[in-house]
């Protein structure tokens, strides 16, 4: 009996795959597989178990090409492998159906334009980077303290009550800054340089 065996990927455990599932659900598939990793990984135990659950005359769906696809290149090698056991793909979103002439010729020009648009942001934001550095900005967050916040939690650290004990916890000067106690462990080291 000819099947349609969906796969629906998500990049990270926080994003939800319902609305592929449903996509999938909706569009007749029989068995829905979905991995949680990042697109560029090469391990996706739930891409392996659909690709051999496949028979030839089967459909395998997804609902974006890059649910399933890492790179141009594995995108062209999955297309292979599909058309090599007879099983047609079907991309829900980018109407995509191999099994006629006009589908794969699409495949193809999607795939090609979906490379050729990742390389670009890719590059953009590369050259981006440079140019902020070249002008002396980096990029990440800004320090939670300043050089001024760091010697005060310095003070406050070294700070003895009546007992000859510490006056303040590492708990109570990171409250008193509102920063992290991990924050206040980062800069306690006297040797460490105080950043401007």
């Amino acid at each position: 009996m000819v099947s349609r065996i969906g796969y629906g990927r998500v990049s990270t455990r926080d994003q939800n795959p319902d609305s592929q599932r449903d996509a999938l659900a909706a569009a007749g598939c029989d068995r829905i597989f979905v991995d949680k990793a990042s697109g560029k990984i090469d391990r996706r135990p739930e891409l392996d178990k659909a690709l051999d659950y496949l028979r030839p005359g089967d459909t395998f769906v997804i609902t974006r090409l890059s649910r399933a696809a890492r790179s141009l290149r594995h995108l062209l090698d999955l297309a292979a492998h599909l058309r090599g056991r007879e099983v047609d793909l079907l991309v829900l979103k980018q109407g995509i159906d191999t099994s006629t002439p006009s589908g794969r010729l699409q495949f193809h020009m999607f795939g090609a334009f979906d490379e050729f648009l990742r390389e670009l942001i890719v590059e953009g934001t590369l050259e981006g980077l440079a140019s902020a550095r070249a002008r002396g900005r980096v990029g990440g967050r800004p320090p939670a303290l300043d050089a001024h916040g760091v010697e005060m939690a310095r003070a406050l650290y070294e700070m003895k009550g009546d007992d000859g004990k510490r006056r303040y916890t590492v708990q109570q000067i990171a409250d008193r800054l509102g920063v992290s106690r991990a924050t206040i462990y980062r800069h306690l080291d006297p040797d460490k340089p105080v950043s401007a």
